[in-house]
């Protein structure tokens, strides 16, 4: 999952809190979720993490956006026991071609189902 910066914020790297089991670093190309190497990371944690991130961009104060790949989310979705947004998600991709997941998609998809 790509996190894209808003203008107020230069860098943001670490934990988001915890209870995720991952966290954000920086590359050369942009700032990015990455799994914890050491610890307990919980089934639905990537899946709440992602959230966290959309949420964070809807406040616009330090993540402007989110990009999540149809495939990052439906194994997310699939690690939660999210299997129906999954079956969506997946279907989305091979009849309309949405390949990346914005962070208005993700919000939308946690309120549609529920989860």
């Amino acid at each position: 999952m790509k996190i894209i910066l808003s203008n107020q914020c230069e860098s943001l790297t670490g934990s988001l809190g915890s209870g995720f089991g991952y966290h954000i670093v920086k590359r050369k190309n942009g700032f990015f979720a990455r799994r914890d190497a050491r610890g307990k990371i919980p089934r639905d944690g990537y899946w709440r993490f992602i959230v966290a991130c959309a949420e964070l961009a809807k406040n616009g104060l330090h993540i402007a956006d989110v990009q999540v790949s149809w495939m990052e989310l439906i194994d997310a979705l699939y690690k939660a026991g999210h299997f129906v947004a999954k079956y969506k998600v997946r279907a989305n991709a091979i009849e309309k071609g949405k390949l990346v997941y914005n962070a208005a998609d993700i919000i939308n998809l946690k309120i549609t189902f529920g989860l």
